[in-house]
């Protein structure tokens, strides 16, 4: 395992999962209410596809460092 890709795509995953987690915060908090359920479309909202693309490229970057 090459532990530099390893470290970099770890670290990518979970940044893209925090950044993810105070978006997904964020964007509640906007469109909703206090006490108020969000709706399952909240998940494609186009803010949240930028932290998608780094959590992929995080799990990429590790399956290739796993595998080299």
């Amino acid at each position: 395992m090459q532990w530099i890709l390893g470290f970099t795509a770890i670290a990518m995953l979970v940044s893209g999962l925090i950044g993810q987690a105070f978006e997904m915060r964020k964007l509640r908090l906007d469109t909703y209410q206090a006490g108020e359920l969000a709706s399952a479309n909240i998940f494609l909202n186009k803010k949240n596809f930028k932290w998608y693309g780094l959590i992929i490229a995080g799990m990429i970057l590790w399956y290739v460092a796993e595998r080299s």
